[in-house]
């Protein structure tokens, strides 16, 4: 009983974490986020979800656990948190995105350092069981650093 109780606890404190900042705005934190991209030499990675999506906790939880996929995204990638309002009052920064929403959340979002688009991933390819898949995650983020798209440009 007591083991359960403390799963329990764990469960309830995992989903109260918030990794989605609502009162940001979505426009302004791109922004910053392409300035230190181009500072660093790196891509942005937009997580476009909210607090009210599990997965989308679910996979900050795991991109901030998991030594591999923290360090590649450490690496390569300047990681916002994009949220999705389902009363739509970000519409600029969802264009700007390319209207991700259509692919479920999380979805990912990759934009080069001058904010161009380079690719949108739906994470249902990433999962595995009732998480996520660090060979998948992995792989999904080294095809897309600095380094591989420069590389297929040459």
């Amino acid at each position: 009983m007591l083991l359960f109780l403390l799963l329990s606890a764990t469960t309830v404190m995992a989903q109260a974490k918030k990794v989605y900042n609502e009162s940001l705005d979505p426009m302004a934190q791109i922004e910053d986020a392409k300035a230190i991209a181009a500072e660093e030499g790196k891509y942005v990675l937009c997580q476009v979800g909210g607090n009210w999506c599990p997965w989308c906790l679910r996979f900050a939880e795991f991109a901030d656990t998991n030594a591999a996929v923290h360090n590649t995204i450490e690496e390569n990638f300047v990681y916002i948190h994009i949220n999705y309002s389902k009363d739509h009052t970000n519409p600029e920064a969802m264009k700007y995105l390319g209207n991700p929403a259509r692919f479920g959340f999380p979805v990912f979002v990759i934009l080069d350092a001058e904010g161009n688009r380079i690719h949108t991933q739906n994470s249902a390819y990433l999962e595995e069981g009732k998480g996520y898949s660090e060979k998948k995650v992995n792989d999904f983020l080294l095809n897309w650093t600095p380094k591989a798209v420069n590389t297929l440009k040459e």
